[in-house]
């Protein structure tokens, strides 16, 4: 069985006119709420194997917060330039390429693509919000990455950070 977590990139700054999208940083709330997230991926037992992220800076600063708090070496974090702004489809390729001896693969991206991605993993389309800094838990039957299609995953569990006891 192959888990899947689809995390969008925290919340983004827009007090940087000159900067373009892509080189936006995380602001205050962003980099608060990570550190919160991953505790909570952590009380599940998530380890991830591997972790993919877009290149764009607020999406690749939230994989290592997350990541590095996993004890997963930032180092490590595999940046894929497809993925920022990637459409569901995109998403599906990339995750039909992942390395098959990684169990749990975490992929950090942007809206709308994630959150549409989320729906036609599970097929059902319940969810209707998908806010920065959310993780949607998929699991797959399948035990090849490359055999993963549109409505093959069972949607574990949606995160939302205002979920979460930030006390």
């Amino acid at each position: 069985m192959k888990q899947l977590l689809l995390i969008r990139h925290g919340k983004s700054d827009w007090d940087h006119p000159g900067l373009t999208d892509h080189d936006r940083p995380l602001n205050e709330r962003g980099l608060r709420d990570a550190p919160h997230m991953a505790a909570a991926l952590m009380q599940r037992g998530v380890k991830p194997d591997l972790v993919v992220s877009s290149t764009a800076v607020r999406a690749a600063t939230t994989a290592q917060m997350i990541a590095g708090a996993m004890g997963y070496s930032s180092e490590d974090i595999l940046e894929v330039p497809g993925l920022y702004l990637a459409p569901p489809a995109v998403i599906l390729r990339i995750v039909q390429q992942l390395d098959e001896s990684a169990g749990t693969v975490m992929i950090f991206g942007h809206n709308p693509g994630m959150h549409e991605a989320v729906n036609a993993f599970s097929g059902d389309g319940d969810v209707t919000d998908f806010p920065t800094l959310a993780v949607a838990r998929l699991e797959f039957g399948e035990e090849h990455w490359g055999l993963v299609e549109w409505t093959a995953a069972q949607l574990v569990e949606l995160i939302m950070p205002r979920h979460l006891a930030t006390g």
